[in-house]
């Protein structure tokens, strides 16, 4: 794969094309430099000063695959976003294979992947939660999620030649929907609380928000990259030889109409399967695409707005870890709410603020953002989302109005 991206300003594409829509979301830098440290400086001049390559972005799969550095936070918004026309190394996708952000397509995709990826989550969470476990049962959801995050942004042209829409269902909504900001920022709150009022003290607190931390950090950093690295040995070894058609028009619409059932089912299922099977999964499933949707928004607009970070990830990971909170004082209450209510408030936790933010996209940026940036995105994220719990669960645990543990009952 090129190292590089043509950005073309050239607007000679018929005007009705999801490409050139897909041009008024993508407001992405048309200047973008190499930052490694160990980048030839003449060759650094040659490509700034020569006209046909001023436009050049480096692509995110390609920083990845080769370890480099994208200096503009605002080049990032392409990880959520379906296949460009700049994505083939071969050359521009067709105007029949590019699909616009919030094309009918992409978006009734996004529904199943999210159901997907929070019963991945779920089941996962359930597989490894038993006694005496050496790690922490979020671990493995965010490697597991980060891992495919890397081999789908790897095989993004791939998939752009054959069905855009894959690549977003893929990375956005699967992985996305199985990988929680929220969820690893209040396990580590809870961690320096001692929720589980295991024997140790302060310290020992201390130590297990911390290994939370900065395992969980690394762990999705590594998981990301080695996905990235058995994509690429796939895509040398495999894919090329593949050709393979992309799906006829009656297949295309047969799968969006299909993912569309698929996340309505969702709802007889939470009133006609037993109770018992709510706060377990089926309320969750009710909002887990709001949740990605609320995310893949905030992506699309706000992601391209600064240079720094990523502002719409951050403002997705900021605002549902911001509901978990309040979820978790609701389901603390001293006086309980009612089975069903406790039911709805844990689907919340796990459907939407689940799906609403995310540890895989979150990695991929801190893995392809230069040194400071990435640096000052981590930090920032960690600490802002600890003082958002702190404010909202605090004043509530030290008042003794709330229970540090849930007081819910739900239906067994």
């Amino acid at each position: 794969m090129s190292d590089v991206e043509l950005t073309c300003d050239n607007n000679n594409n018929a005007s009705g094309s999801a490409d050139s829509a897909s041009d008024t979301l993508n407001p992405l830098p048309t200047l973008s430099r190499y930052a490694s440290h160990n980048a030839h400086h003449g060759m650094h001049r040659g490509m700034q000063d020569h006209p046909a390559l001023r436009q050049r972005r480096l692509s995110v799969s390609s920083a990845l695959s080769h370890h480099t550095s994208i200096s503009s936070a605002a080049s990032l918004a392409s990880i959520d976003r379906p296949p460009s026309r700049t994505s083939s190394p071969e050359g521009k996708l067709p105007a029949s294979k590019i699909y616009h952000p919030l094309s009918p397509h992409v978006l009734a995709l996004l529904m199943p992947a999210s159901i997907f990826g929070v019963l991945a989550r779920l089941g996962i969470q359930a597989l490894v939660g038993y006694d005496g476990r050496s790690i922490f049962p979020l671990a493995w959801v965010q490697v597991v999620g980060c891992v495919i995050m890397g081999v789908g942004v790897e095989i993004k042209d791939p998939l752009g030649q054959f069905y855009g829409p894959l690549y977003t269902a893929l990375t956005t909504g699967f992985c996305g929907s199985l990988t929680t900001f929220s969820g690893w920022q209040l396990d580590v709150f809870q961690s320096w609380l001692n929720v589980d009022q295991g024997r140790r003290d302060w310290l020992r607190d201390v130590i297990d928000g911390l290994t939370k931390s900065l395992f969980t950090l690394a762990l999705s950093l590594a998981a990301v990259m080695f996905g990235s690295h058995c994509a690429s040995i796939l895509r040398r070894r495999i894919l090329p030889p593949i050709r393979v058609a992309p799906p006829r028009r009656i297949v295309r619409y047969s799968v969006s109409i299909l993912g569309v059932l698929i996340y309505a089912a969702a709802y007889p299922a939470y009133f006609r399967l037993p109770a018992k099977f709510r706060h377990q999964a089926t309320a969750a499933l009710l909002f887990s695409f709001p949740g990605t949707l609320t995310r893949y928004l905030l992506s699309i607009y706000l992601n391209p707005a600064l240079s720094l970070f990523p502002l719409g990830t951050f403002a997705a990971n900021m605002f549902g870890t911001a509901m978990i909170g309040v979820f978790q004082v609701l389901q603390g209450l001293r006086n309980p709410l009612s089975p069903n209510a406790c039911a709805v408030m844990q689907g919340l936790e796990d459907g939407y603020c689940g799906c609403l933010t995310t540890v895989s996209t979150f990695a991929v940026e801190v893995m392809t953002l230069e040194e400071e940036k990435n640096w000052f995105y981590v930090v920032l994220s960690w600490v802002t989302a600890q003082l958002l719990l702190l404010v909202i669960l605090g004043p509530s645990y030290w008042a003794a109005d709330v229970s540090e543990r849930t007081t819910c009952i739900f239906v067994s």
